[in-house]
């Protein structure tokens, strides 16, 4: 069963990642983007690294939302369904794409893998981030609140007044402090 789902999983991914370059649509090309990123996170998720997999599930759904809307906001094609050219010199990213892919694929067969020794770790997902991490685990989690304090403090800081402004800092004001109509009190 794990193993027909691997194989469906694996070849959705190789396709719908080919289509991307096929479409003549940058909707549809970011829709199949995010086919393969998805079928990418499900084979994570079928090799036991739940957590890993669910993140990049997440991260890859929300990341194409955001590419949707850039798209609609910034192109000419706002909707991205009219016919476009997704490649420039189509002859020459070819040759460098099967170059590129012949290289990886005979790195992969030639290479002299090592055999598994002992068994696999009850936790993987652990494991990993033990490996990927290790000591450095605190200065992650550290550097993880101080990015995000600086996003809330960027977004504090880019809006013109607080919202008890309109109110007054003791919010008694009789009318709202509104750049336009409609606002509390009006």
């Amino acid at each position: 069963m794990d193993a027909a789902v691997f194989w469906i999983l694996a070849v959705l991914a190789v396709v719908s990642g080919v289509w991307v370059f096929r479409f003549d649509s940058m909707a549809r090309a970011t829709f199949s983007l995010l086919t393969s990123l998805l079928c990418v996170g499900g084979l994570v998720i079928l090799l036991g690294l739940d957590y890993l997999g669910i993140v990049i599930v997440l991260m890859m759904t929300i990341e194409m939302a955001i590419m949707a809307v850039f798209m609609v906001m910034y192109m000419m094609n706002p909707a991205g369904l009219m016919p476009m050219t997704m490649m420039h010199n189509k002859k020459g990213a070819a040759v460098v794409c099967g170059l590129v892919f012949a290289l990886l694929a005979a790195g992969i067969l030639l290479a002299p893998w090592p055999a598994r020794r002992g068994k696999a770790p009850a936790d993987p997902t652990m494991e990993l981030g033990m490996s990927l991490m290790g000591p450095q685990m605190l200065t992650m989690m550290t550097l993880g609140l101080a990015l995000f304090a600086t996003i809330v403090a960027t977004v504090v800081l880019a809006t013109r007044r607080g919202r008890y402004d309109r109110l007054g800092d003791d919010l008694r004001a009789r009318r709202a402090d509104d750049p336009v109509r409609g606002g509390v009190g009006q």
